[in-house]
Protein backbone atom coordinates (compact mmCIF):
# COMPACT_ATOMS: atom_id res chain seq x y z
CA UNK A 1 0.00 0.00 0.00
CA UNK A 2 1.63 2.94 -1.16
CA UNK A 3 1.83 5.64 1.74
CA UNK A 4 1.98 8.85 0.43
CA UNK A 5 2.34 10.90 3.66
CA UNK A 6 5.39 11.88 5.18
CA UNK A 7 5.07 15.13 5.90
CA UNK A 8 3.09 13.74 8.64
CA UNK A 9 5.77 11.38 9.66
CA UNK A 10 8.28 9.38 7.41
CA UNK A 11 8.47 5.64 7.90
CA UNK A 12 11.69 4.32 10.20
CA UNK A 13 14.98 4.41 7.71
CA UNK A 14 16.72 1.21 7.38
CA UNK A 15 20.05 3.29 8.91
CA UNK A 16 18.02 4.55 11.68
CA UNK A 17 16.95 0.98 12.50
CA UNK A 18 20.04 -0.53 12.38
CA UNK A 19 21.51 2.28 14.23
CA UNK A 20 18.67 2.07 16.98
CA UNK A 21 19.05 -1.61 17.55
CA UNK A 22 23.24 -1.33 17.68
CA UNK A 23 23.04 1.59 20.40
CA UNK A 24 20.00 -0.33 22.43
CA UNK A 25 23.55 -2.16 23.90
CA UNK A 26 25.65 0.24 23.97
CA UNK A 27 23.99 3.29 24.86
CA UNK A 28 21.54 2.70 28.24
CA UNK A 29 23.84 3.71 30.71
CA UNK A 30 23.52 7.62 32.14
CA UNK A 31 26.28 9.35 29.87
CA UNK A 32 27.47 11.74 33.17
CA UNK A 33 29.00 9.22 34.97
CA UNK A 34 32.39 8.34 34.53
CA UNK A 35 32.60 4.85 34.98
CA UNK A 36 33.11 2.23 31.47
CA UNK A 37 29.23 2.39 30.80
CA UNK A 38 28.38 5.70 30.96
CA UNK A 39 31.85 6.46 28.90
CA UNK A 40 30.06 4.32 26.13
CA UNK A 41 26.75 5.99 26.19
CA UNK A 42 28.42 9.61 26.37
CA UNK A 43 30.69 8.38 23.65
CA UNK A 44 27.67 7.81 21.58
CA UNK A 45 25.67 10.93 22.44
CA UNK A 46 28.67 13.10 21.49
CA UNK A 47 28.76 11.28 18.44
CA UNK A 48 25.44 11.68 17.56
CA UNK A 49 25.37 15.54 18.82
CA UNK A 50 28.25 15.84 15.80
CA UNK A 51 26.82 14.70 13.08
CA UNK A 52 23.69 16.24 13.41
CA UNK A 53 25.25 19.12 14.13
CA UNK A 54 27.48 19.30 11.02
CA UNK A 55 23.61 18.47 9.03
CA UNK A 56 22.62 21.40 10.27
CA UNK A 57 25.57 23.89 9.90
CA UNK A 58 25.83 24.54 13.56
CA UNK A 59 28.78 23.83 16.59
CA UNK A 60 28.13 20.72 18.61
CA UNK A 61 27.72 22.76 21.70
CA UNK A 62 24.91 24.62 19.91
CA UNK A 63 22.57 21.82 19.42
CA UNK A 64 19.89 20.30 22.10
CA UNK A 65 18.47 17.05 21.56
CA UNK A 66 14.56 17.25 22.65
CA UNK A 67 11.86 14.98 23.60
CA UNK A 68 10.42 15.81 20.46
CA UNK A 69 10.21 18.32 17.59
CA UNK A 70 7.13 20.41 19.54
CA UNK A 71 8.93 20.41 22.67
CA UNK A 72 11.82 22.01 20.78
CA UNK A 73 9.51 24.89 19.16
CA UNK A 74 7.98 25.76 22.97
CA UNK A 75 11.00 25.55 24.45
CA UNK A 76 13.55 27.73 22.04
CA UNK A 77 10.32 30.29 21.66
CA UNK A 78 9.86 30.75 25.38
CA UNK A 79 13.49 30.63 25.96
CA UNK A 80 14.54 33.52 23.23
CA UNK A 81 11.53 35.43 24.51
CA UNK A 82 12.65 35.61 28.50
CA UNK A 83 16.34 36.25 27.55
CA UNK A 84 15.21 39.35 25.56
CA UNK A 85 12.80 40.16 27.92
CA UNK A 86 14.36 43.44 28.59
CA UNK A 87 14.47 44.57 25.07
CA UNK A 88 10.84 43.85 25.11
CA UNK A 89 7.71 41.41 24.74
CA UNK A 90 6.81 41.55 21.16
CA UNK A 91 7.05 38.36 19.12
CA UNK A 92 6.35 37.80 15.01
CA UNK A 93 5.28 34.89 13.28
CA UNK A 94 4.38 34.45 9.97
CA UNK A 95 0.14 33.23 9.19
CA UNK A 96 1.34 29.96 8.34
CA UNK A 97 3.66 28.78 11.11
CA UNK A 98 2.95 25.50 12.44
CA UNK A 99 0.64 24.71 15.33
CA UNK A 100 3.42 24.40 17.70
CA UNK A 101 4.64 27.63 16.77
CA UNK A 102 1.08 29.53 16.74
CA UNK A 103 0.43 27.52 20.69
CA UNK A 104 3.46 29.13 21.85
CA UNK A 105 2.73 32.51 20.00
CA UNK A 106 -0.87 32.18 22.04
CA UNK A 107 1.09 30.98 25.26
CA UNK A 108 2.69 34.39 24.73
CA UNK A 109 0.12 36.67 24.37
CA UNK A 110 -2.20 35.30 27.26
CA UNK A 111 0.77 35.92 29.36
CA UNK A 112 0.75 39.55 28.19
CA UNK A 113 2.99 39.42 25.51
CA UNK A 114 2.05 40.89 21.96
CA UNK A 115 2.21 39.10 19.20
CA UNK A 116 2.14 40.56 15.48
CA UNK A 117 1.08 37.69 12.56
CA UNK A 118 2.43 38.47 9.01
CA UNK A 119 0.33 37.75 5.97
CA UNK A 120 1.53 35.48 3.21
CA UNK A 121 0.63 34.98 -0.50
CA UNK A 122 -1.60 33.08 -2.92
CA UNK A 123 1.07 30.79 -3.14
CA UNK A 124 1.48 30.71 0.59
CA UNK A 125 5.24 32.57 1.04
CA UNK A 126 5.87 35.27 3.29
CA UNK A 127 7.00 38.97 2.08
CA UNK A 128 10.89 39.99 3.61
CA UNK A 129 9.39 43.66 3.77
CA UNK A 130 6.45 42.25 5.55
CA UNK A 131 8.52 41.24 8.40
CA UNK A 132 10.78 44.41 7.85
CA UNK A 133 7.46 46.02 8.43
CA UNK A 134 6.41 44.28 11.52
CA UNK A 135 9.68 44.74 13.40
CA UNK A 136 9.19 47.06 16.23
CA UNK A 137 11.60 48.31 19.12
CA UNK A 138 10.19 46.18 21.90
CA UNK A 139 10.38 42.81 19.25
CA UNK A 140 11.83 40.10 20.88
CA UNK A 141 12.09 37.71 19.04
CA UNK A 142 10.86 36.38 14.89
CA UNK A 143 9.83 33.13 13.74
CA UNK A 144 9.17 31.73 10.32
CA UNK A 145 9.53 28.63 8.98
CA UNK A 146 12.02 27.15 6.31
CA UNK A 147 8.97 25.35 4.33
CA UNK A 148 5.21 24.78 4.83
CA UNK A 149 4.47 21.36 5.94
CA UNK A 150 0.63 22.00 3.85
CA UNK A 151 1.89 23.30 0.75
CA UNK A 152 5.35 22.67 0.89
CA UNK A 153 6.44 26.38 -0.44
CA UNK A 154 9.80 27.09 0.79
CA UNK A 155 10.10 30.36 2.64
CA UNK A 156 12.22 33.26 1.81
CA UNK A 157 14.59 32.62 5.33
CA UNK A 158 17.40 34.29 4.20
CA UNK A 159 16.09 37.47 3.41
CA UNK A 160 14.34 37.54 6.48
CA UNK A 161 17.03 36.55 8.59
CA UNK A 162 19.27 39.37 7.06
CA UNK A 163 15.94 41.89 7.82
CA UNK A 164 15.96 40.42 11.30
CA UNK A 165 19.98 40.80 12.11
CA UNK A 166 19.86 44.14 10.48
CA UNK A 167 17.45 45.10 13.56
CA UNK A 168 19.15 43.18 16.03
CA UNK A 169 16.14 40.82 16.40
CA UNK A 170 17.07 36.96 16.45
CA UNK A 171 14.96 34.90 14.22
CA UNK A 172 13.62 31.10 15.14
CA UNK A 173 13.19 29.14 11.79
CA UNK A 174 11.13 25.65 12.38
CA UNK A 175 13.49 23.70 9.83
CA UNK A 176 11.16 20.47 10.83
CA UNK A 177 9.87 19.91 7.06
CA UNK A 178 13.19 20.56 5.19
CA UNK A 179 15.75 19.52 7.35
CA UNK A 180 15.89 15.74 4.84
CA UNK A 181 16.63 18.22 2.04
CA UNK A 182 19.26 20.92 3.01
CA UNK A 183 20.73 23.25 5.51
CA UNK A 184 18.66 25.93 5.86
CA UNK A 185 20.27 28.79 4.50
CA UNK A 186 20.61 32.68 6.10
CA UNK A 187 21.89 34.07 9.30
CA UNK A 188 19.12 32.89 11.50
CA UNK A 189 19.42 32.30 15.33
CA UNK A 190 17.27 29.20 16.60
CA UNK A 191 16.70 26.26 14.65
CA UNK A 192 14.20 23.30 15.42
CA UNK A 193 14.04 19.87 13.79
CA UNK A 194 11.59 16.60 14.37
CA UNK A 195 13.05 13.04 13.82
CA UNK A 196 10.39 11.48 12.56
CA UNK A 197 10.45 13.80 9.64
CA UNK A 198 13.31 12.40 8.47
CA UNK A 199 12.67 9.22 8.87
CA UNK A 200 14.20 8.48 12.10
CA UNK A 201 12.19 7.59 15.54
CA UNK A 202 9.71 9.85 17.15
CA UNK A 203 10.40 11.12 20.39
CA UNK A 204 13.74 12.96 19.54
CA UNK A 205 13.90 16.86 18.49
CA UNK A 206 16.71 19.10 18.02
CA UNK A 207 16.88 22.55 19.28
CA UNK A 208 19.87 24.52 18.19
CA UNK A 209 20.66 28.51 19.79
CA UNK A 210 23.73 30.00 18.07
CA UNK A 211 26.02 31.43 20.54
CA UNK A 212 25.58 35.12 21.21
CA UNK A 213 21.98 34.57 21.35
CA UNK A 214 20.18 35.72 24.92
CA UNK A 215 18.36 33.02 25.78
CA UNK A 216 16.97 31.93 29.57
CA UNK A 217 15.49 28.13 29.15
CA UNK A 218 12.16 28.10 30.95
CA UNK A 219 10.77 25.61 33.73
CA UNK A 220 12.58 24.14 36.18
CA UNK A 221 16.69 24.12 35.55
CA UNK A 222 18.30 20.76 34.78
CA UNK A 223 21.83 19.40 34.66
CA UNK A 224 21.57 17.47 31.09
CA UNK A 225 21.71 19.10 27.58
CA UNK A 226 23.32 22.92 28.56
CA UNK A 227 19.97 23.10 30.54
CA UNK A 228 18.02 23.10 27.77
CA UNK A 229 16.09 19.70 27.95
CA UNK A 230 15.34 18.41 30.61
CA UNK A 231 15.40 14.54 31.87
CA UNK A 232 17.24 11.56 30.75
CA UNK A 233 18.81 11.39 27.40
CA UNK A 234 17.27 8.53 25.04
CA UNK A 235 20.59 7.92 23.68
CA UNK A 236 19.31 4.76 21.40
CA UNK A 237 16.76 7.31 20.17
CA UNK A 238 19.09 10.01 19.44
CA UNK A 239 21.87 8.04 17.36
CA UNK A 240 18.93 6.56 15.82
CA UNK A 241 17.91 10.27 14.35
CA UNK A 242 21.61 11.56 13.75
CA UNK A 243 22.27 8.67 11.37
CA UNK A 244 18.89 8.75 9.91
CA UNK A 245 19.43 12.51 9.34
CA UNK A 246 23.06 11.67 7.81
CA UNK A 247 21.54 9.07 5.92
CA UNK A 248 18.58 10.92 3.87
CA UNK A 249 20.94 13.67 3.20
CA UNK A 250 23.64 11.30 1.22
CA UNK A 251 20.41 10.89 -0.78
CA UNK A 252 18.75 14.29 -0.94
CA UNK A 253 20.32 14.88 -4.17
CA UNK A 254 19.59 12.56 -6.29
CA UNK A 255 16.20 11.76 -4.55
CA UNK A 256 14.93 15.08 -4.92
CA UNK A 257 14.98 15.63 -8.63
CA UNK A 258 13.26 11.93 -8.70
CA UNK A 259 10.45 12.88 -6.93
CA UNK A 260 10.57 16.31 -8.09
CA UNK A 261 9.66 15.18 -11.50
CA UNK A 262 6.96 12.81 -9.77
CA UNK A 263 5.21 15.29 -7.74
CA UNK A 264 5.44 17.91 -11.09
CA UNK A 265 3.68 15.43 -12.69
CA UNK A 266 0.82 15.28 -10.26
CA UNK A 267 0.75 18.86 -10.71
CA UNK A 268 0.35 19.36 -14.16
CA UNK A 269 -2.33 16.08 -14.65
CA UNK A 270 -4.63 16.45 -11.74
CA UNK A 271 -6.25 19.74 -13.27
CA UNK A 272 -6.56 18.02 -16.55
CA UNK A 273 -7.95 14.34 -14.81
CA UNK A 274 -10.38 16.46 -12.39
CA UNK A 275 -12.57 19.34 -13.09
CA UNK A 276 -12.84 22.33 -10.46
CA UNK A 277 -9.21 21.33 -9.16
CA UNK A 278 -6.98 24.32 -7.81
CA UNK A 279 -3.31 22.80 -7.03
CA UNK A 280 -2.12 24.90 -4.15
CA UNK A 281 1.32 26.30 -3.24
CA UNK A 282 4.50 27.74 -4.86
CA UNK A 283 4.98 26.19 -8.34
CA UNK A 284 9.13 26.86 -8.32
CA UNK A 285 9.70 27.47 -4.48
CA UNK A 286 8.91 23.71 -3.42
CA UNK A 287 9.78 21.08 -1.32
CA UNK A 288 10.59 18.20 -4.16
CA UNK A 289 8.12 15.58 -2.58
CA UNK A 290 5.32 17.64 -1.93
CA UNK A 291 2.13 18.44 -3.87
CA UNK A 292 -1.16 19.68 -2.72
CA UNK A 293 -4.93 20.26 -4.17
CA UNK A 294 -8.26 21.13 -3.48
CA UNK A 295 -11.23 19.23 -5.26
CA UNK A 296 -14.32 21.45 -5.01
CA UNK A 297 -17.44 19.93 -4.56
CA UNK A 298 -16.38 17.21 -2.11
CA UNK A 299 -16.89 15.99 1.12
CA UNK A 300 -12.46 15.59 1.51
CA UNK A 301 -12.90 13.34 4.48
CA UNK A 302 -14.70 10.87 2.56
CA UNK A 303 -12.32 11.24 -0.71
CA UNK A 304 -9.59 10.42 1.35
CA UNK A 305 -11.57 7.53 2.94
CA UNK A 306 -12.40 6.39 -1.13
CA UNK A 307 -8.08 6.74 -1.43
CA UNK A 308 -7.50 4.61 1.39
CA UNK A 309 -9.49 2.00 0.22
CA UNK A 310 -7.94 2.18 -3.31
CA UNK A 311 -4.67 1.59 -1.24
CA UNK A 312 -3.45 5.42 -1.26
CA UNK A 313 -2.44 6.77 2.78
CA UNK A 314 -2.32 10.40 2.08
CA UNK A 315 -3.57 13.57 4.02
CA UNK A 316 -5.52 16.91 4.34
CA UNK A 317 -6.28 20.10 5.58
CA UNK A 318 -9.76 19.92 4.55
CA UNK A 319 -11.95 21.15 7.53
CA UNK A 320 -14.15 17.87 6.43
CA UNK A 321 -11.19 15.85 7.67
CA UNK A 322 -10.60 17.49 11.35
CA UNK A 323 -12.41 17.00 14.35
CA UNK A 324 -12.83 20.85 15.23
CA UNK A 325 -14.83 20.99 11.33
CA UNK A 326 -12.17 24.11 11.12
CA UNK A 327 -10.26 24.69 7.73
CA UNK A 328 -6.89 24.61 8.12
CA UNK A 329 -5.39 28.22 9.36
CA UNK A 330 -2.36 27.80 6.07
CA UNK A 331 -5.31 27.19 3.20
CA UNK A 332 -7.51 30.05 5.16
CA UNK A 333 -4.37 32.60 5.44
CA UNK A 334 -3.62 31.54 1.58
CA UNK A 335 -7.14 32.29 0.67
CA UNK A 336 -7.46 29.17 -1.35
CA UNK A 337 -9.82 26.36 -1.40
CA UNK A 338 -9.92 24.21 1.59
CA UNK A 339 -12.77 21.87 0.89
CA UNK A 340 -11.37 18.73 -0.53
CA UNK A 341 -8.13 19.47 0.26
CA UNK A 342 -5.53 16.41 -0.73
CA UNK A 343 -1.43 16.80 0.37
CA UNK A 344 0.47 13.95 -1.50
CA UNK A 345 4.26 13.90 0.14
CA UNK A 346 6.20 11.18 -1.33
CA UNK A 347 8.58 9.26 0.58
CA UNK A 348 12.17 8.65 -0.12
CA UNK A 349 11.92 5.74 -2.84
CA UNK A 350 8.65 6.40 -3.90
CA UNK A 351 7.64 3.93 -7.42
CA UNK A 352 6.25 6.15 -10.64
CA UNK A 353 4.00 2.71 -11.08
CA UNK A 354 2.76 3.70 -7.51
CA UNK A 355 2.06 7.66 -9.04
CA UNK A 356 0.63 6.58 -12.41
CA UNK A 357 -1.88 4.67 -10.21
CA UNK A 358 -2.88 7.64 -8.11
CA UNK A 359 -3.37 8.96 -11.21
CA UNK A 360 -5.45 6.74 -12.55
CA UNK A 361 -7.62 6.26 -9.44
CA UNK A 362 -8.51 9.87 -8.26
CA UNK A 363 -10.58 10.88 -10.93
CA UNK A 364 -12.80 7.98 -10.16
CA UNK A 365 -12.67 9.19 -6.66
CA UNK A 366 -13.53 12.52 -6.83
CA UNK A 367 -16.23 11.93 -9.46
CA UNK A 368 -18.18 9.14 -7.22
CA UNK A 369 -18.12 11.65 -4.09
CA UNK A 370 -19.30 14.63 -6.13
CA UNK A 371 -22.37 12.54 -7.47
CA UNK A 372 -23.34 11.42 -3.96
CA UNK A 373 -23.48 15.12 -3.05
CA UNK A 374 -25.19 16.35 -6.03
CA UNK A 375 -22.36 18.78 -7.01
CA UNK A 376 -23.51 21.25 -10.07
CA UNK A 377 -23.33 20.78 -13.84
CA UNK A 378 -21.29 24.06 -15.05
CA UNK A 379 -23.18 26.53 -17.25
CA UNK A 380 -26.66 28.02 -17.11
CA UNK A 381 -28.36 30.72 -18.46
CA UNK A 382 -30.69 32.78 -15.99
CA UNK A 383 -32.22 36.09 -15.77
CA UNK A 384 -32.67 36.67 -12.39
CA UNK A 385 -31.67 39.77 -10.88
CA UNK A 386 -31.19 38.35 -7.44
CA UNK A 387 -30.90 35.23 -5.84
CA UNK A 388 -30.60 33.97 -1.88
CA UNK A 389 -29.50 30.43 -1.34
CA UNK A 390 -30.21 29.27 2.12
CA UNK A 391 -27.57 27.24 2.97
CA UNK A 392 -27.82 27.09 6.98
CA UNK A 393 -27.36 24.47 9.18
CA UNK A 394 -24.99 22.62 6.02
CA UNK A 395 -21.43 21.81 6.55
CA UNK A 396 -18.63 21.94 4.05
CA UNK A 397 -18.88 21.79 0.73
CA UNK A 398 -22.52 21.62 0.52
CA UNK A 399 -22.56 25.89 0.98
CA UNK A 400 -20.35 26.02 -1.95
CA UNK A 401 -22.14 23.37 -4.03
CA UNK A 402 -25.70 25.15 -3.40
CA UNK A 403 -23.78 28.18 -4.63
CA UNK A 404 -22.54 26.91 -7.66
CA UNK A 405 -26.00 25.75 -8.89
CA UNK A 406 -27.51 29.15 -7.90
CA UNK A 407 -24.96 31.06 -9.97
CA UNK A 408 -26.06 29.90 -13.64
CA UNK A 409 -29.80 31.11 -12.11
CA UNK A 410 -28.86 35.08 -12.79
CA UNK A 411 -27.80 36.83 -15.52
CA UNK A 412 -24.22 38.00 -15.66
CA UNK A 413 -23.66 41.29 -13.66
CA UNK A 414 -26.70 39.65 -11.21
CA UNK A 415 -25.72 38.57 -7.57
CA UNK A 416 -26.17 35.13 -5.32
CA UNK A 417 -26.67 36.04 -1.66
CA UNK A 418 -25.87 32.58 0.60
CA UNK A 419 -26.65 32.07 4.05
CA UNK A 420 -24.14 30.23 5.82
CA UNK A 421 -23.40 29.42 9.47
CA UNK A 422 -20.69 27.02 8.32
CA UNK A 423 -17.37 28.62 9.02
CA UNK A 424 -15.39 27.15 6.19
CA UNK A 425 -17.60 29.04 4.17
CA UNK A 426 -15.85 32.40 5.05
CA UNK A 427 -12.87 30.61 3.37
CA UNK A 428 -14.17 28.70 0.54
CA UNK A 429 -16.80 30.88 -1.20
CA UNK A 430 -14.52 33.55 -1.82
CA UNK A 431 -11.86 31.09 -3.17
CA UNK A 432 -14.82 29.50 -5.20
CA UNK A 433 -15.30 33.00 -6.65
CA UNK A 434 -11.34 33.05 -7.41
CA UNK A 435 -10.89 29.49 -9.42
CA UNK A 436 -14.49 30.18 -11.43
CA UNK A 437 -13.94 33.78 -11.82
CA UNK A 438 -16.57 34.92 -10.80
CA UNK A 439 -16.63 38.57 -8.40
CA UNK A 440 -16.89 38.16 -4.67
CA UNK A 441 -18.77 40.85 -3.33
CA UNK A 442 -18.39 40.48 0.70
CA UNK A 443 -20.20 39.54 4.01
CA UNK A 444 -22.67 40.82 6.13
CA UNK A 445 -24.09 39.49 8.89
CA UNK A 446 -27.81 37.96 8.99
CA UNK A 447 -30.64 37.38 11.23
CA UNK A 448 -28.70 33.38 11.40
CA UNK A 449 -25.04 33.19 10.18
CA UNK A 450 -23.79 35.43 7.70
CA UNK A 451 -24.63 36.56 3.87
CA UNK A 452 -22.10 36.07 1.47
CA UNK A 453 -22.52 38.26 -1.75
CA UNK A 454 -21.64 37.05 -5.18
CA UNK A 455 -22.10 38.54 -8.54
CA UNK A 456 -21.55 36.60 -11.97
CA UNK A 457 -19.37 37.96 -13.97
CA UNK A 458 -19.25 35.50 -16.84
Amino acid sequence: MPYFDVASSAPLHPVARQALQASLDEGWADPARLYREGRRARLLLDAAREAAADAVGCRPDELVFTSSGTRAVHSGTAGALAGRRRVGRHLIVSAVEHSSVLHSAEAHEADGGAVTEVAVDRGGAVDPAAYAAALREDTALACLQSANHEVGTEQPVARVAEVCRAAGVPLLVDAAQSLAWGRVDGDWSLLTGSAHKWGGPAGVGLLVVRKGVRFAAQGPVDERESGRAAGFENIPAVVAAAASLRAVRAEAAAEGARLRELTERIRARVPGLVPDVEVVGDPVRRLPHLVTFSCLYVDGETVLHELDRAGFSVSSGSSCTSSTLTPSHVLRAMGVVSEGNVRVSLPFGAEEADVERFLDVLPGVVRGVRETLGAPVAGGDGAAEAVTVDALGMACPLPVIELAKAIGRVRVGGTVTVLADDEVAAVDIPAWCWTQGQEYVGERPADHGVAYVVRRSS
